[in-house]
């Protein structure tokens, strides 16, 4: 198995280090809605910021928490064939 360590080796798929070596314009979007550019050591377009749930009204907190954690799905109930008529469907049939 040959690896090419060239230049062509990043069109292919995404580069494997844990440091880059120089920093990279993000764009950082805080909790209220504000945005700053800054210097960031990974290449990415967007950061942002967790938002603080203590600073939340109650009822929006609790709307949040439900959308993050929805509830069980509910079970669906089965379909019968009691009720229709076959001859309806008799010219789907192959003869």
């Amino acid at each position: 198995a040959c690896v090419r360590s060239n230049s062509n080796r990043a069109a292919i798929s995404h580069l494997h280090r844990q440091l880059y070596g120089r920093l990279y314009p993000v764009l950082l979007v805080n909790t209220d809605g504000s945005t700053v550019r800054l210097r960031y050591r990974e290449p990415k377009r967007i950061l942002m910021l967790p938002l603080d749930s203590s600073t939340l009204p109650e009822a929006e907190r609790k709307a949040r928490l439900r959308r993050q954690f929805p509830g069980k799905p509910k079970a669906k109930e089965e379909e019968t064939f009691e009720g229709i008529d076959m001859d309806t469907y008799k010219k789907f049939w192959k003869k």
